[in-house]
């Protein structure tokens, strides 16, 4: 593919996939204040954004020979643990910027589990088998991710077992 045909499809992925989580999060919020058909037209574009997301990552060979390809995943969490979060958590403190601070904090913590859930994974999937968690917990104020069953109080943010959504 020619550089600026990869570079601009990049760019559009990055923006439906941008626009597809906002979408999602309008969504939650228009739920939380009553507006159910509001809520599920956030939810209904959303998709539809995905959808724009998945045919631009599908144009640039983002799936390579191998659709369940794991390593990916493993190279995007550890660099997230390892480099983006803890710079961006020392600046935010550096900057006094408390609620960035916690949100940077909350995601490094659980890009931590996913690295180590997604190597797990690898291995089990290279052995010819499928993923063994039956059940997954996911914190919903933290994101804190667990495959035992949904602790009382979170480790990370303390938010109570009520606030785990399970997979």
């Amino acid at each position: 593919m020619r550089d600026m045909t990869k570079k601009f499809l990049e760019d559009a992925f990055a923006g439906e996939s941008m626009a597809h989580m906002k979408y999602l999060i309008f969504a939650d919020e228009a739920e939380k204040s009553g507006f159910k058909k509001l809520a599920k037209l956030f939810k209904a574009i959303a998709y539809a954004e995905f959808v724009h997301a998945r045919n631009h990552f599908k144009a640039l060979k983002k799936l390579g020979d191998n659709p369940v390809n794991i390593q990916s995943c493993i190279a995007g969490e550890t660099f997230e643990v390892e480099e983006m979060y803890p710079v961006y958590n020392e600046t935010a403190k550096l900057q006094g910027e408390k609620e960035a601070q916690i949100s940077t904090y909350y995601a490094l913590e659980a890009e931590k589990i996913h690295a180590e859930m997604y190597k797990k994974a690898l291995e089990l999937v290279n052995a010819g088998k499928d993923y063994e968690a039956e059940k997954i917990y996911i914190c919903s104020v933290c994101g804190y991710t667990t495959e035992e069953e949904a602790p009382e109080k979170c480790p990370v943010c303390g938010a109570p077992k009520s606030a785990f959504v399970e997979f």
